[in-house]
């Protein structure tokens, strides 16, 4: 009889055992979805509203560091004048607004 109860008695740890690791992995799951994936998510949904919303005049920069002015919209680029008479194709996904920061309303006054 006791050695019954001692077998169920390791069954049972046993079997709690595995709820906690499983517990564990869903817990380590919830934390890398909080810190990691919803913040990369949210950052996508703004920069992509911040590109739907740039219209023609607006200041932009590419994902290879070219400033400019957009002179034209289409669907999925945008024509860009970099120089006087210089306008280049750009893919709306490698574009960026400019955000005017202090430090460069100096440098523009100088």
């Amino acid at each position: 009889m006791n050695t019954l109860l001692t077998i169920l008695a390791a069954e049972q740890q046993q079997a709690a055992g595995g709820y906690s690791g499983l517990i564990m992995i869903v817990a380590m799951i919830a934390i890398f979805y909080f810190f990691m994936i919803r913040p990369q998510n949210k950052k996508k949904k703004e920069i992509e509203k911040a590109r739907n919303s740039l219209e023609k005049g607006s200041k932009v920069v590419s994902a290879g560091g070219i400033y400019g002015r957009i002179v034209e919209v289409r669907d999925t680029t945008f024509m860009v004048e970099i120089a006087p008479n210089t306008v280049i194709k750009i893919e709306k996904s490698s574009v960026y607004p400019v955000v005017e920061t202090t430090d460069t309303k100096k440098d523009a006054k100088k």
